[in-house]
């Protein structure tokens, strides 16, 4: 008997030490995380605020456009942030104001008046503005694993009905009780042995938030004490508001694909597109009954049913006090008044791809995903829109509902600023990333290295060399011999260098790559840009090797920019939760290449959309609008490329197929389609053209690249490296009329 009873002792005895010890876990486990887990913030990714000033180019629907994915509201007067009326082309905007790093752009009401394409007026309270800024997009966040997100909001900014009707509704004893609710746990513990199983929790706002935080949604009755446990010491840690903030900014309301909505803010943002105070009591109520069972009472899926608990918590509201009868009658007539615009946040699955990737280079995961940190990046909603728009439109033409895909880059060419991206056809899946990935043979769009190279020596080469376009063979590993031919299967004797990069010629360009040797070219491809794996083989010179739209656009960029390599970028700025800068990204250039040399080139790129196989632009350009650019068609027509610049975009197309089968296009009849769409509606500005010092221009004759005078047959005027003008001449003397009709004279008439 006696040993029985020493036996239980020491049963309880352990038992004690067991439960102290517990105690002691859960408690150290409370104190070191709960500060922390009140602020676990992903980063948020912003768009480039839309700048406003007289004169700026925007037309009426871009403006509508910009404050549509905003979120602005339509009103017929505009009395708070986020509303806006519109008149045809002026704009009544009542703004919502940003802190931007080192600026805050203050809530106001402005009047923008529009004409055709421009900005014509900017106003506020009759006071001409003269530079502000719009809130900028939010396209995305950066979330961790779980796909948790929230907005964070201060118990002090909560609407005082929809904290008063949240604690009427799920625990209206909350300032009173210490963390545990033994009314409602004798009420759960009755219904679950009513059913022979756990159906019911009584759990109090501190238990739920404690289920939230630390532990499994499982219903057992070990994680049911250790919920109670841990309720009562948050609430014997923190005070009582402390813990309400973090429930309202915690609690689960439900989920948009991968991404879980917590919260309250980004719930009323979700479901509403409006910020939490600015809600009504019928909304409000909404989000109150949808705690109780977020999927069930979804109100997108399940209206009805939605609708029944809002009117059940509206009506409970106003038996507690919350809300007079009347506000609760008013409340439940209205209709559930949800958001149903088209949603941009997470929409462009490609862009966020890159700027994950730059981010990666610099921040820790876990840092992007619990900091709370702002990337502000140049992402430019109109001109994705715009890239969207004519990617759709080309494929569809090509080959609706088909195989084909597409992917493309545009960036600002003096910035280096990525601004637009398309992944694929399916622009919203978040799959393989061909802007980034798609690793194909790039055709002659490397070409523009090759006689890029040769440009680099005027003392051998010039606009006027002539280049021999006829058969060669070189001998290969294995017996194995490279024969290439041109694309028409013609052979076209003696050309001119310029004219053969116009017409894309690949016996001409082949011959030039052997004359230069393998490694002048790959040389001059890595000062482009190009940093991956370069084939060192004489079929390099007609595109050997596998690259992706980025690696292209990299290249392009430098040709654009005249001889500066920039890296191309997709993050501006990153700020900490608390708005202080952590890093800027600011404009790098080296100049890798001649500038003289890059002018030349860029003569020869005219030279493709206006009289080679890059003609086909003017079918959606207006005639005196100067761009460049080059074609590429790999073999059997597997790939489509083109990549060009204008005066202020540079954007590269590639359009194939994933089983890498032939497409049945060109460069000409596919990639150039959807960035000629593309530049006709998206670019402000035609190429200029500036000839640098060390130059001069001179008079050749165009078939044999002679000397002659103005005027006389077959005259052309080119631009040449000083001293690498041709020696040789026709004896042609100058006169008017004859001769070509030369669009490189009309850049200097300022006529292009």
């Amino acid at each position: 008997m006696i040993r029985t009873r020493h036996f239980f002792l020491k049963l309880f005895l352990a038992a004690l030490v067991a439960g102290g010890l517990l105690l002691i876990y859960l408690d150290a486990k409370i104190t070191s995380t709960f500060t922390e887990k009140m602020w676990e913030l992903p980063a948020k990714v912003y768009a480039r605020p839309l700048e406003l000033f007289a004169g700026a180019r925007l037309g009426a629907e871009d403006l509508a456009y910009e404050l549509e994915v905003l979120g602005y509201r339509k009103v017929t007067n505009p009395t708070g942030p986020g509303q806006v009326a519109r008149n045809r082309d002026r704009f009544e905007i009542f703004t919502r104001g940003f802190a931007f790093p080192g600026e805050k752009e203050p809530a106001r009401k402005v009047l923008v008046e529009l004409a055709g394409p421009r900005l014509k007026g900017l106003s506020s309270g009759g006071k001409a503005i003269d530079l502000m800024r719009l809130d900028p997009v939010q396209i995305g966040g950066i979330y961790p694993l779980h796909g948790e997100d929230r907005v964070l909001v201060r118990l002090q900014d909560v609407p005082p009905t929809l904290r008063d009707g949240l604690l009427a509704v799920e625990d209206h004893r909350f300032y009173d009780h210490w963390g545990i609710s033994f009314v409602g746990i004798a009420r759960a513990a009755w219904s679950n042995m009513r059913s022979g199983q756990v159906v019911a929790g009584g759990s109090t706002i501190t238990q739920q938030l404690v289920k939230n935080y630390y532990l499994t949604p499982e219903r057992t009755i070990v994680r049911k004490l250790t919920e109670v446990l841990m309720a009562v010491l948050l609430d014997l840690h923190y005070e009582k508001d402390q813990i309400l903030e973090s429930y309202i900014n915690e609690v689960y309301l439900g989920q948009e694909g991968p991404r879980s909505v917590h919260g309250f803010a980004l719930a009323s943002r979700h479901y509403f597109d409006a910020p939490l105070n600015q809600l009504g009591l019928h909304q409000q109520a909404l989000l109150i009954g949808m705690i109780k069972g977020p999927s069930l009472y979804n109100p997108a899926r399940n209206p009805k049913r939605a609708l029944e608990r809002r009117n059940v918590v509206l009506a409970e509201m106003a038996e507690r006090g919350v809300i007079t009868a009347d506000q609760a009658k008013a409340a439940q007539a209205r209709p559930l008044d949800l958001n149903s615009k088209h949603r941009i946040r997470d929409s462009f699955p490609a862009y966020l791809d890159l700027v994950r990737r730059q981010l990666g280079q610099e921040y820790r995961e876990e840092d992007l995903t619990t900091l709370g940190l702002s990337i502000f990046t140049p992402f430019d909603p109109l001109l994705q829109r715009q890239i969207e728009l004519s990617t759709t439109s080309v494929l569809n033409q090509l080959n609706k509902g088909g195989e084909l895909e597409s992917a493309s880059v545009v960036t600002r060419f003096d910035s280096g600023e990525v601004a637009a991206l398309v992944g694929g056809r399916s622009i919203r899946y978040a799959g393989f990333n061909r802007a980034l990935d798609a690793r194909r043979p790039a055709g002659s769009l490397l070409k523009p290295a090759v006689y890029l190279a040769a440009l680099e020596q005027p003392a051998r080469y010039s606009l006027a060399t002539m280049l021999a376009d006829t058969p060669l063979k070189v001998p290969g590993p294995g017996g194995k011999a490279w024969e290439p031919r041109n694309y028409d299967r013609k052979v076209h004797g003696n050309v001119l260098l310029y004219h053969a990069l116009a017409h894309s010629y690949n016996l001409a360009t082949a011959r030039l790559g052997l004359d230069l040797g393998v490694g002048r070219i790959v040389d001059m491809m890595r000062r482009l840009g190009i940093e991956g794996d370069i084939p060192e083989v004489p079929a390099l010179a007609l595109g050997a090797g596998e690259y992706s739209p980025m690696d292209m656009a990299a290249m392009y960029q430098t040709i654009a920019a005249g001889g500066f390599r920039m890296p191309l970028r997709s993050i501006r700025e990153v700020v900490d939760a608390h708005g202080s800068p952590l890093k800027r990204y600011p404009l790098e250039y080296d100049r890798t290449v001649s500038l003289q040399a890059t002018n030349l080139l860029t003569y020869a790129l005219r030279s493709v959309v206006l009289e080679g196989t890059g003609r086909g632009a003017y079918a959606y350009l207006p005639a005196n609008f100067a761009v460049a650019g080059k074609t590429g068609t790999t073999n059997d027509g597997r790939d489509s490329w083109f990549a060009g610049f204008s005066g202020d975009l540079l954007a590269v197309t590639w359009i194939g197929r994933d089983d890498n089968g032939s497409t049945g296009l060109t460069g000409g009849t596919g990639a150039l389609k959807v960035w000629a769409h593309f530049m006709a509606q998206a670019s402000e500005r035609p190429l200029g053209y500036r000839m640098p010092d060390g130059m001069e221009t001179f008079w050749i004759d165009d078939e044999n690249g002679y000397m002659t005078g103005k005027g006389c047959p077959n005259s052309r005027l080119v631009p040449f490296i000083t001293g690498s003008q041709p020696r040789q001449s026709t004896n042609c003397a100058p006169h008017e009329g004859g001769g070509i009709r030369d669009w490189f004279q009309s850049l200097f008439r300022g006529d292009n």
